[in-house]
């Protein structure tokens, strides 16, 4: 399927139904000439654009409702507008901006924006969420309760690793940054973050805790050199029926997988691969349901023939068989 978008680089689309239509919050790739390496400093995105689209069978065309958001107006960022997401207030019905960037001491910190509007524009709050750390936002309102919680997450640039001794912001052991992660044996896989919001949708209602994933077939965490299967980033909860299913991407062995849950703090179990590796390092995905049918965005780089920082945010249809399993995507 060709990219959603081709007039410029997106990635790390983030997709929600808000008044009808399918809104995008992706990244914002653009050219650069730092060179491509492992803490990811050749993503060096500065703004964020909304997208939207009241059809995806058959294709409609794409709006780009422009930029919503830079650098330049968020306070405490220094650089790296990295992966978004956004949600609806179930209480207020106002839109909120979750985003990951690097503060003025090279730390990420995920921050908030608000706006009247699914397209924006958004206002972001002048300091970042309180107790934040890492990349990756994914917020889930929760539709049989109203609750909404954050999860969050991301290893080697996406600095996770450097908050082993706990799951507070002022944990942060610097000699981990870089492309490093927990390995040996007996060493079990760091997971990525979960909170539940508080009902004003700025900051933590509870310490985050460890989003756990269990080895189907001994009932015990992933182990840290599971690489096909352990948490790396790109963490997103949907929820069909009473089953909560958080996915993410693999990282270095480039899949993305998922794991299922009866709450949405888990324990997780691993439930199989959702997408095969695609053209590019890595992939970051959502998973929405749309006009009674669910969807899969993600991104490669097909438009820009490889480059790995320069990606293109692409849609599929997924399926699940009769036990709630989601069947692997169909590559192109």
């Amino acid at each position: 399927m060709a990219p959603l978008i081709t007039h410029l680089y997106t990635a790390d689309p983030s997709a929600h139904v808000f008044e009808g239509r399918i809104y995008i919050y992706p990244s914002h790739d653009r050219e650069t000439d730092i060179q491509f390496n492992d803490n990811g400093d050749q993503y060096d995105m500065a703004d964020y654009h909304v997208f939207s689209t009241p059809s995806l069978d058959p294709p409609a065309p794409v709006t780009d409702h422009g930029v919503v958001l830079r650098t330049e107006d968020i306070p405490w960022v220094s650089k790296q507008l990295w992966a978004p997401d956004a949600a609806r207030g179930p209480r207020d019905g106002r839109y909120y901006l979750y985003f990951p960037a690097r503060d003025k001491a090279g730390i990420f910190r995920i921050g908030v924006a608000v706006g009247d509007r699914p397209e924006g524009p958004f206002t972001p709050d002048p300091e970042p969420i309180k107790g934040s750390y890492s990349i990756d936002p994914a917020s889930f309102v929760d539709p049989d309760t109203d609750e909404t919680y954050l999860y969050f997450g991301g290893l080697w640039g996406g600095q996770l690793q450097c908050y082993q001794s706990g799951n507070t912001a002022d944990v942060f052991d610097a000699s981990w940054q870089g492309p490093k992660e927990p390995s040996g044996p007996g060493k079990r896989a760091m997971g990525a973050r979960v909170a539940r919001l508080t009902h004003d949708m700025r900051q933590f209602a509870e310490e985050p805790r460890e989003v756990v994933i269990l080895a189907p077939e001994t009932g015990e965490p992933i182990a840290a050199d599971d690489h096909d299967r352990r948490f790396f980033e790109a963490a997103w909860m949907h929820k069909r029926g009473s089953t909560y299913y958080f996915s993410y991407s693999t990282g270095d062995t480039h899949y993305l997988c998922y794991a299922t849950a009866d709450t949405p703090y888990g324990p997780f179990t691993y439930g199989g691969r959702i997408l095969e590796p695609v053209l590019g390092w890595t992939t970051h995905h959502s998973i929405v349901e749309f006009q009674g049918r669910w969807w899969l965005f993600h991104h490669d780089c097909e438009l820009s023939k490889g480059v790995d920082h320069l990606r293109s945010v692409k849609v599929k249809e997924i399926f699940y068989d009769d036990a709630g399993k989601i069947l692997p995507v169909k590559q192109d």
